[in-house]
């Protein structure tokens, strides 16, 4: 990309510009990802837009964009980077991974690209049985068994590091990082005595 004086755009080589169609490929992408049977489809959405330019009155001669891509059963990571490097309009552009250096509360730093795999655990899983006792104990319910629709810390405890791991939590899934975000209390209270009773069930349960 070349930057240029924005009064004759035509002696520079404007990086937003090269990057606008590779945007609508991405939402075009979206629609054709793969989609898993019970798990659903991933996706892929383009969600922050930077360019580097000297001044208002200046063409930019870089520009980044970055992409959220949600992956399912029969996503990698290397298929999802190819998804995008395959787009026509992507043939100018560099795609990386970001990368995240992370600080344990020890002072430990972790260098960790953000990739975040895919998990899941049969419902006649140890664990899964385990927390459906717990909220018949709790709660005095059976719950129903089922999946988050976005990510969760499950994808370092189970997708990175194999650990069992279930969710369970207040609140309704469809609030959460929406204008109308919201948790009752009766649902914490009810979350509260779910955790209690799980380290019973757990124990009483077959090895996990």
């Amino acid at each position: 990309m070349l930057s240029a004086h924005a009064s004759a755009p035509e002696r520079g080589d404007n990086a937003i510009s090269a990057l606008a169609p590779l945007v609508a490929e991405i939402d075009d992408l979206h629609e054709r990802l793969v989609a898993d049977a019970f798990l659903g489809k991933g996706s892929i959405a383009v969600t922050k837009i930077e360019c580097d330019t000297a001044s208002l009155n200046a063409i930019p001669d870089a520009c980044t964009i970055y992409l959220d891509r949600r992956l399912t059963f029969g996503d990698t990571l290397e298929s999802a980077l190819a998804e995008v490097g395959a787009l026509p309009s992507a043939r100018r552009a560099v795609i990386e991974v970001p990368r995240s250096l992370q600080r344990s509360y020890t002072g430990l730093e972790l260098d960790l690209e953000a990739y975040f795999p895919t998990w899941l655990l049969d419902e006649d899983h140890a664990l899964v049985r385990a927390g459906v006792r717990a909220c018949e104990d709790a709660l005095g319910r059976t719950p129903e068994t089922g999946k988050w629709t976005f990510s969760t810390n499950g994808v370092a405890s189970a997708g990175r590091l194999g650990i069992p791991t279930i969710g369970f939590g207040p609140s309704e899934e469809r609030w959460a990082h929406t204008v109308q975000d919201q948790c009752p209390i009766d649902d914490l209270v009810a979350s509260i005595a779910f955790y209690s009773a799980l380290p019973k069930a757990v124990a009483a349960s077959a090895p996990l």
